[in-house]
């Protein structure tokens, strides 16, 4: 049982493995990582990012980032019993506009999957005569009704939260540009009808004394609501003689006025330092997209993507990470401001 309270969509059979024996960091990895390969399907080079959700039948489905031989990439539907082995629907996710005719991205990477109230709703990377955030929504994993374009180019790293605040839609996203992006702080909007978005507020900014975040930081999972505050993980930046390295952070943001930081944790929760995290595709990559929790127990399940080429699992729980975060906690900027700048 667990002190700290977590609210929303709970999953009582997520997968779950117990932290190895001397094994002292907030988060820790499955042993079996990653749970999805290179080459998982004929065609298909690399699955990796990739949102997953509790299916409400006793299993679990997922929206995945998968790119093909020739790299390009896109969504496609996956299903598991277990949240651990996987099978992949043999085609990409057919998008209709809301009159049903045919509305599919150029490219689509990075997906997030957030149930709210009766729908599921997908956030990723689309192409709007650059890097943009595209949304659709679903009810049965069949028909995806794409939405509009919540902004114009350049941003990624859309996130809804997973309810409305104070009656409005509420999605964290990161300004960009058109290639690797060599900065970024979190933002978050909102709108009534999931059509016109505005309140505009800066959330977090990049930088502060650890340096696995100075160059960039974006968004993960949907936060989860819990008795302190929105849990977020978020991914942090850095840039080396060898290239960028994408860590895991975690922060604790005002339940009602989430552009507000109570804390934020100087250390990560996990940077690459396993064979799967360091080589790959893009080297040095831990990139937190979905988590699955159940709030009796307290246990959080982390899907995170490893060298933009596999997925894996990572695992903690709500008094385990909220306690460590609390207890590095660091006022970084103006984070702890109104946002409004």
């Amino acid at each position: 049982m667990s002190t700290i309270k977590m609210f929303g969509t709970s999953t009582s059979n997520l997968p779950w493995s117990d932290r190895p024996e001397g094994d002292c960091s907030p988060v820790w990895r499955y042993s079996r990582n990653p749970i999805v390969g290179r080459n998982p399907v004929e065609g298909i080079a690399r699955i990796f990012n990739s949102a997953v959700v509790d299916d409400e039948k006793g299993g679990f489905i997922g929206v995945f980032r998968a790119e093909t031989v020739s790299t390009l990439p896109h969504l496609r539907v996956g299903r598991s019993a277990n949240g651990i082995d996987w099978t992949f629907e043999d085609r990409p996710i057919d998008f209709v506009d809301e009159a049903g005719k045919p509305w599919n991205p150029y490219y689509a990477y990075d997906p997030r999957v957030i149930k709210i109230e009766d729908w599921y709703y997908v956030v990723w990377c689309t192409e709007f005569f650059g890097p943009s955030i595209g949304l659709a929504k679903t009810r049965d994993f069949q028909t995806f009704i794409r939405l509009e374009n919540p902004f114009i180019p350049f941003n990624r790293n859309g996130v809804l939260f997973p309810r409305k605040i104070n009656d409005h839609y509420t999605i964290l996203s990161r300004a960009s540009d058109n290639g690797h992006t060599p900065f970024g702080d979190i933002f978050l909007s909102q709108s009534p009808d999931l059509v016109f978005w505005g309140k505009h507020r800066h959330v977090m900014e990049r930088g502060g004394s650890g340096w696995w975040q100075g160059l960039k930081i974006g968004g993960g999972p949907a936060p989860i609501e819990t008795s302190v505050g929105w849990l977020m993980f978020y991914h942090g930046v850095c840039n080396t003689c060898n290239g960028y390295v994408y860590s895991m952070g975690g922060a604790i943001l005002d339940i009602d006025h989430p552009e507000m930081v109570k804390y934020r944790s100087k250390n990560y929760l996990l940077t690459p330092e396993m064979p799967y995290e360091e080589t790959g595709f893009v080297p040095n990559v831990i990139f937190p997209c979905a988590t699955l929790h159940d709030n009796a127990s307290g246990k959080i399940a982390i899907y995170y993507g490893a060298a933009d080429s596999t997925v894996a699992l990572a695992f903690t729980t709500v008094d385990e990470v909220v306690r460590y975060i609390i207890d590095h906690h660091e006022s970084v900027g103006r984070d702890q401001g109104n946002g409004k700048g």
